[in-house]
């Protein structure tokens, strides 16, 4: 199989502002900061890299000065963290100080078992109160 347990995963976003994205996820969420450019070079790509330390799995913000791509999310572009227990206002409350914006989900499901929060490019974080497979 070529697909396992242990595969690393990489899921790539545009940003129209990394310092906003990372304020979200890490200050907010409390992801890790893996990488990130640290200065300008013209053809490059800047690039923010979020995740657990030691994870699997991490997100790759993007952002092209030269030619810019706009991020357009739809309602069904969702990251899922599955919390295996309630959501603490607490942590809703930090995730909107730092940029995000508390909405109704597009399905019912989400608002029934977490909250849906968007980042600062219109994403939405869905903090669900469920465990993977429940």
């Amino acid at each position: 199989m070529i697909i396992t347990a242990q595969t690393r995963v990489r899921v790539a976003r545009p940003s129209r502002d990394l310092a906003a994205a990372e304020r979200f996820y890490v200050d907010g969420l409390g992801l890790d900061v893996l990488w990130r450019t640290t200065e300008r070079v013209s053809g490059k790509h800047d690039l923010l890299m979020v995740g657990p330390k030691d994870g699997s799995w991490h997100f790759e913000l993007t952002r092209d000065p030269e030619n810019p791509v706009e991020p357009v999310p739809t309602v069904e572009d969702l990251f899922v963290v599955y919390l295996g227990a309630p959501v603490e206002e607490e942590q809703v409350e930090r995730l909107l100080a730092v940029g995000g914006t508390r909405v109704a989900a597009h399905n019912p499901y989400w608002d029934e078992y977490g909250v849906t929060v968007t980042d600062p490019d219109g994403y939405q974080l869905v903090l669900c109160s469920r465990t993977w497979g429940s």
